[in-house]
């Protein structure tokens, strides 16, 4: 197949394209290269590429970036998937896009399936909720893939985040009443090269299994790194962030089972394979 994946410079983009290039042809773009906020030239630029299917990994991410610049939170991750489902739609060309665990609240306390009931607390959620419901609108032929706490070698990550403040502190703050999904974006390239071989569309919960909170995963983190540093659990509301997350955002991958996928590994064994890349 001849792939177009947008945000290919980024940390899934990166593993998007070790999982695809051997097998596929990839036209790799960046946003110098296709502005998804630009709706004509996204048009004009798909439908001269001709893809078989577009990958959107291309968002703006930073949670409370977004809360502070709202209008690009919705460029970006609203209208600029909308202008994507439209090119998408005038090729007849099938569309994989990220969301994420953000589009719920956090209120029930179980993991959450697909069609669980949604309402967003943040901009970045908002803005990623919009992209949903335009896709939806638009298109047939799509793949809505959401997630959760995303790492990886090539980005700004948790996991190397914490192991770079370890550097230079002997005590360190995370917080326990959030909880969620650690995922391995190169877990989640591999499943999604092997969704994109079926015509299976619609919403998939995807993320590595189990579930634990910041405060468990950092614990793990330096267990498996071998580095003494004291952890020290506090609330979400005594680690003032100007955006809020859900308190529970474990996401249950009822679709991705059930359609006979294999479910991913567990993240603590995706966290030491990411360990033992980096260190």
């Amino acid at each position: 197949m001849k792939i177009l994946i947008t945000g290919s410079n980024g940390m899934l983009g990166h593993d998007l394209q070790d999982a695809l290039r051997e097998k596929h042809e990839l036209i790799l773009t960046t946003s110098k290269s296709l502005d998804i906020t630009d709706k004509n030239h996204t048009i004009e630029f798909i439908c001269d590429a001709k893809p078989d299917i577009v990958i959107n990994s291309a968002a703006y991410t930073d949670v409370d970036g977004c809360e502070e610049n709202e209008s690009l939170a919705y460029a970006v991750n609203g209208d600029g998937v909308k202008n994507l489902a439209l090119a998408c739609s005038k090729i007849d060309c099938p569309l994989v896009h990220i969301s994420t665990d953000y589009i719920f609240n956090g209120k029930k306390n179980s993991p959450l399936v697909e069609d669980d009931e949604i309402g967003p607390i943040s901009v970045y959620g908002k803005s990623k909720l919009k992209g949903e419901e335009a896709i939806l609108e638009i298109l047939d032929k799509y793949f809505i893939v959401r997630t959760a706490w995303l790492y990886g070698t090539n980005g700004k990550n948790f996991p190397k985040t914490m192991l770079e403040l370890a550097e230079n502190h002997s005590e360190i703050t995370v917080v326990y009443d959030e909880v969620g999904t650690p995922t391995y974006t190169p877990d989640l390239a591999k499943a999604i090269s092997e969704l994109i071989e079926t015509d299976f569309y619609g919403i998939y919960h995807i993320t590595n299994s189990g579930s634990c909170s910041w405060c468990e995963f950092a614990r793990y983190i330096f267990d498996v790194a071998d580095v003494d540093v004291k952890v020290i659990p506090v609330t979400a509301s005594e680690f003032a962030r100007p955006a809020p997350r859900p308190s529970y955002s474990v996401l249950n991958n009822s679709n991705w089972i059930k359609n006979g996928f294999k479910p991913l590994r567990n993240y603590k064994e995706a966290i030491k394979e990411y360990i033992g890349l980096i260190k």
